[in-house]
């Protein structure tokens, strides 16, 4: 649900040609299938997509975005990402830029595999694990409790244990992302937290730069904040997991997709340390998320009653991608498994629920939204249905 827009269309911008080497090397990826590169004139479908971050689920959303990247017929107008997915944006724009759409979905699947190698060189849960199934990937819990980084996180703070700040993200991002691509075409919009006020800070298009997205990914238990022109800056998901009304208020697209990979609800009591810090996490990165969807669904009502001007209050169109229900259960600690392996089922499993998303909803786009916010968003409609039950 939006507000009047401020400012004009940007003008569509023709898609750079890609190479012939990088489009022969992105056919041969998981799952890609040969699709011509830009942005053809049979375009109809706009859509803009709202990316959550959490680690190493973040690969979930690689796969989501490569497998939506085949739709010619579907225009990315805007996307908004917070850490991980601020990261899935910026490539997937970059790449883009340079070489369309194959060379988004190459530019993608070279930074998770870069993320994993460097995982791999510097710490055991970079290593391979058993991938055979979603239910047989190991949490990692025992592992994760005797990582001598994560022991350090508990006793000391990371201007203690980590002096130098290094950050293994910044070598990958310098490598994979050329920034200068990011500044024209699809908007950008990138959540981080302004640590001494609180507040959320939205950096869009021209004012994105690689310590943006680390301030956007800065975990303060892990990393010192990131200062941007002397303010600190931590994890952008503390308040906005992912922000959703740049979108409604710098976009004239009324769809948007979220990609969520924290589950908002979680059965049990979390008992062991790891689960309980797991579970205070996605709690609070989740809170932002779920009052931004209360807000809309409250206007979306208001406008139907009439109490809102329609003319002033335009309707927006929610949609939602997500994890099956057995990945939702994962334990903390398979957020830092950087395993190839593990990333590519992720990869594998964010394009069947992209695909799956896209046969049932995607005739959809620009008529209404398919995402029940009541159900999935407001609290009175889960006490509902313990009452029913």
């Amino acid at each position: 649900m939006a507000t009047k827009k401020a400012g004009a269309k940007k003008p569509r911008q023709a898609a750079p040609r890609g190479t012939a080497a990088r489009a022969k090397r992105a056919a041969a990826h998981p799952g890609k299938q040969a699709v011509p590169a830009g942005v053809g004139k049979s375009e109809k479908l706009e859509l803009n997509l709202a990316l959550q971050g959490g680690g190493a689920h973040g690969a979930f959303t690689w796969g989501a975005l490569d497998r939506l990247l085949e739709e010619e017929d579907i225009a990315i107008k805007g996307i908004s990402g917070t850490s991980a997915g601020a990261m899935n944006a910026a490539v997937l724009i970059a790449g883009y830029n340079e070489a369309g759409r194959l060379g988004a979905r190459e530019r993608l699947r070279e930074f998770w595999k870069e993320i994993s190698d460097v995982a791999a060189s510097i710490g055991p849960l970079g290593q391979s694990a058993s991938t055979d199934a979603l239910s047989e990937i190991p949490g990692f819990d025992w592992l994760a409790a005797l990582n001598p980084a994560d022991m350090l996180t508990r006793v000391f703070s990371p201007y203690e244990f980590n002096p130098l700040n290094f950050n293994p993200l910044r070598n990958v991002l310098e490598r994979v992302l050329d920034v200068k691509k990011l500044h024209a075409g699809i908007d950008l919009f990138v959540t981080a937290t302004n640590v001494e006020t609180g507040e959320a800070r939205i950096f869009r298009d021209g004012e994105i730069t690689i310590d943006v997205l680390l301030a956007s990914a800065c975990l303060p238990f892990l990393y010192q904040a990131i200062e941007l022109d002397g303010v600190p800056y931590w994890d952008g998901g503390y308040m906005g997991n992912p922000s959703i009304w740049p979108l409604i208020y710098r976009t004239k697209c009324p769809d948007v997709l979220l990609v969520q990979i924290n589950p908002i609800k979680r059965s049990g009591t979390p008992k062991h340390a790891l689960d309980i810090i797991n579970r205070v996490n996605e709690i609070s990165f989740n809170s932002s998320l779920i009052a931004e969807m209360r807000a809309i669904n409250f206007v979306a009502k208001l406008v139907k009653s009439g109490k809102l001007n329609a003319e002033e209050y335009s309707e927006m169109f929610m949609h939602r991608v997500m994890p099956p229900i057995d990945m939702r259960e994962m334990t903390a600690a398979s957020k830092m498994n950087a395993s190839w392996g593990f990333f590519t089922l992720l990869f594998s499993v964010g394009r069947t629920q992209m695909d799956e998303w896209l046969k049932h909803n995607k005739k959809y786009i620009g008529k209404r939204g398919t995402l029940d916010i009541e159900e999935h968003f407001l609290a009175k409609s889960s006490n509902k249905r313990k009452s029913a039950e």
